[in-house]
């Protein structure tokens, strides 16, 4: 009998683990909003300059790696695209290609997994950093709300800064594709970038642009959730850090195949 009992008790405490995880994310986002909302009549009001931070380190710091990675990406496709789709005589259609792949999947994930990688890992090492210490607690103990001084500037700097960076990601990777293919198709690389230009429609940017807030919001609120979880001194931080990033990996996957289903139907 309990062979057949115990797993199905681990798969319930499993089960309310994720439940309480989700919902204990969920109400940081609340919290969040409302600091920003309403904080000032509370006397708690969103810091700015902590958000102007949060978006330096999130943002501008994450600047040249992202450069890198995005023109990788392009000359990859454009390698890509060109070798595929030469097979059937279809090369006029790699401008295309590139340009919609681009705007619509592979700027967006790529940038969100390198964030996550990136700034969530250092999110929940930094929180869960302060609790393990017990700086959490002392914020709270001087009356500092502990959401309103940690998670709330992340989360709207992260908002802010993934989109710019989705956007910094594409005009990067569709310039690497044009390094490449503009040579293979017998065009120059302006003539190239100004087909892509005429090709891409609002619809393609807005594509990306709101998988990338998406996950954003994904993003901090697992870095912040499970940095507020941890336990169990410097290993509990080194547990959290790798929990969160795999996380985040995992449900910006599965956010961006939602997104893919309902938006290319």
């Amino acid at each position: 009998m309990d062979t057949i009992t115990r797993p199905l008790e681990s798969l319930g405490r499993a089960t309310l683990a994720s439940l309480a995880g989700i919902g204990h994310a969920a109400m940081l986002l609340v919290e969040s909003v409302g600091f920003a909302l309403t904080g000032w009549r509370r006397g708690q009001p969103l810091r700015v300059p902590s958000v102007f931070e949060q978006m330096r380190q999130i943002g501008v710091d994450a600047l040249p790696i992202t450069a890198l990675l995005a023109l990788v990406i392009g000359i990859m496709l454009g390698i890509q695209f060109v070798a595929a789709l030469s097979e059937f005589g279809a090369q006029s259609q790699v401008v295309l290609a590139v340009a919609k792949s681009v705007t619509r999947e592979f700027g967006a994930l790529i940038t969100a997994i390198l964030v996550a990688g990136r700034s969530g890992s250092a999110l929940a090492a930094r929180i869960g950093s302060m609790n393990v210490s017990q700086e959490v607690d002392a914020l709270a103990v001087i009356g500092i709300d502990p959401v309103r001084y940690l998670a709330a500037p992340a989360l709207f700097a992260m908002l802010l800064m993934l989109p710019a960076l989705t956007i910094f990601a594409d005009a990067i990777s569709i310039l690497g594709a044009a390094v490449y293919s503009a040579p293979a198709l017998n065009v120059t690389p302006g003539a190239y970038i100004s087909q892509t230009l005429a090709l891409l429609t609002p619809g393609d940017i807005g594509q990306g642009l709101a998988k990338s807030v998406v996950f954003a919001i994904l993003i901090s609120l697992i870095g912040i959730s499970t940095g507020f979880s941890v336990s169990g001194g410097a290993e509990g931080v080194g547990r959290a850090t790798t929990r969160s990033v795999v996380l985040s990996i995992c449900y910006i996957i599965v956010a961006d195949m939602i997104f893919s289903f309902f938006l290319n139907r």
